[in-house]
């Protein structure tokens, strides 16, 4: 039902956007990293539920919003993109700080914990243009069952997502450690944030592409 082709590609797109350094990433590994391995899995569980959200709302046609109305699927855009930016702006300038860098992050219990990953997730702009102009790409229309293909392929980006996450929540503490014997490395992995960072958010200002809704 669903094309192979289409897997891979849902695949390779949800690996590169995950192992780029965002909102999601910044806030697991500061939960990781001040309150433990658990507190990062609990918040983890709230950003995989964003996911849902989007999967869900996607397929029930809010791509369909996005067609009706340019203008708005290029406020999101254009927002995304300076949010991407600001990200950069914080990872380059002097005194900016590595992601694997510990910060004073106040102790929250697991609801909390939770639910703020939750919102991380849901004001991601990398997950929001992921379901809302990517992954309706490699829905064919001619397979039919095009609801079920839409769920298919989220349901990929979901497994990388968490299962890279997953890596990263159980391994910040080691990572953490290594980066802070090591300064120049952690300057390289700053710099080497903000630039792709950086990249990410000229290359969406600058895309004219128009959006697509996934068919019915």
């Amino acid at each position: 039902m669903v094309e192979g082709s289409a897997l891979l590609g849902v695949f390779v797109i949800a690996l590169g956007m995950v192992l780029t350094p965002g909102p999601n990433m910044v806030y697991l590994v500061s939960r990781s990293l001040t309150q433990g391995r658990r507190a990062g899995v609990v918040s983890l569980g709230g950003v995989a539920v964003g996911f849902l959200v989007y999967l869900v709302a996607t397929n029930l046609g809010l791509s369909v919003l996005f067609v009706a109305v340019p203008q708005l699927y290029l406020a999101v855009k254009l927002a995304g993109a300076a949010y991407l930016g600001w990200l950069a702006w914080c990872a380059l300038r002097p005194g900016g700080v590595s992601v694997f860098t510990p910060q004073d992050v106040p102790s929250d219990p697991p609801r909390r914990l939770f639910a703020m990953g939750l919102m991380t997730s849901l004001l991601n702009p990398k997950i929001a243009i992921m379901y809302l102009s990517l992954i309706p790409q490699f829905v064919d229309v001619g397979e039919g069952h095009v609801l079920t293909q839409g769920l298919v392929l989220g349901a990929v980006q979901i497994a990388v997502s968490v299962g890279v996450n997953l890596a990263i929540v159980m391994a910040a503490g080691a990572v953490a450690v290594f980066l802070a014997r090591r300064p120049a490395w952690l300057r390289v992995q700053r710099y080497a944030m903000g630039a792709v960072l950086g990249a990410l958010a000229v290359g969406l200002a600058a895309d004219t592409s128009a959006p697509r809704a996934a068919a019915r």
